[in-house]
């Protein structure tokens, strides 16, 4: 057996592991075989929030195609803006990316488009950086034949994106999500959740760890902190009260830990 052959049935057997223990109610049999194609096809890894799976289909994140643009020595990433189709005083923006594999390679296209009416009430006033980020992962999808839609380009759960790499001073935890590159911080983005939808936030945190698989929310990864605020945000506007009920199944477990 080959070592990345090696690797590749390690990692699919890590991501069976943490699919069931994330969506345990979406991961049917249907579900889990096509997981284990797209892990020994692009090596994504649901530990890493390289995918995630929603109402029972996969979607690849952004993190997820810039690692695997890495991992295939992509050549370059090419962005500019697309002025004649956007609007900066009604906040709609239209990008236009191309990707180019290796140096001589023919170029990949893909267009994306950001303004209120197709991104989530998180990210008001950074649809230039959604439209920039659905553009690049369309155009990534292009380049590495991938038929996936990615999260970023669903209306309802765009979120702002983090860098792929945790910083010098990061230990790529939620506890570390400092804002440098301009951002919020998730712990910012979830207590203004908590207090618009006036929530019990330790009733949230119990929820935030169970949904990641750890602890404590603070040992989770970005990516799976920035999954859970995205729906949470989804949930409270959509069905508070099936929230609500979801939220006070907690309640117990909280009073045995003060």
């Amino acid at each position: 057996m080959t070592p990345s052959l090696k690797v590749n049935l390690r990692l699919a057997r890590n991501n069976l592991m943490h699919a069931k223990a994330l969506w345990p109610t979406q991961c049917s049999k249907l579900a889990l075989k096509i997981l284990r194609e797209l892990t020994t096809t692009f090596g994504f890894s649901v530990a890493s929030g390289e995918l995630r799976i929603i109402d029972g289909r996969w979607f690849v994140t952004h993190s997820g195609l810039l690692r695997l643009a890495n991992r295939r020595l992509c050549n370059s990433i090419r962005v500019e803006p697309v002025l004649q189709f956007s609007d900066p005083d009604g906040s709609r923006w239209v990008f236009k990316a191309t990707v180019h594999k290796s140096r001589h390679s023919r170029g990949f296209v893909g267009f994306g488009d950001a303004d209120p009416s197709n991104t989530s009430p998180l990210v008001r006033g950074a649809e230039m950086r959604v439209a920039e980020t659905r553009a690049v992962n369309r155009a990534l999808r292009k380049a590495y034949g991938i038929g996936l839609c990615s999260v970023e380009e669903l209306g309802s759960f765009s979120a702002p994106q983090f860098p792929v790499t945790a910083g010098p001073h990061s230990n790529g935890h939620a506890g570390s999500n400092g804002s440098s590159n301009g951002q919020p911080r998730l712990r910012d983005q979830l207590c203004l959740l908590i207090r618009q939808h006036n929530l019990d936030p330790e009733l949230v945190k119990a929820y935030a760890a169970d949904f990641c698989g750890t602890a404590t929310l603070k040992d989770a990864s970005r990516d799976l902190v920035e999954s859970f605020i995205t729906q949470l945000a989804v949930a409270a506007k959509k069905d508070r009260d099936g929230l609500l009920c979801k939220l006070n199944s907690y309640a117990q477990r909280v009073e045995a830990n003060p």
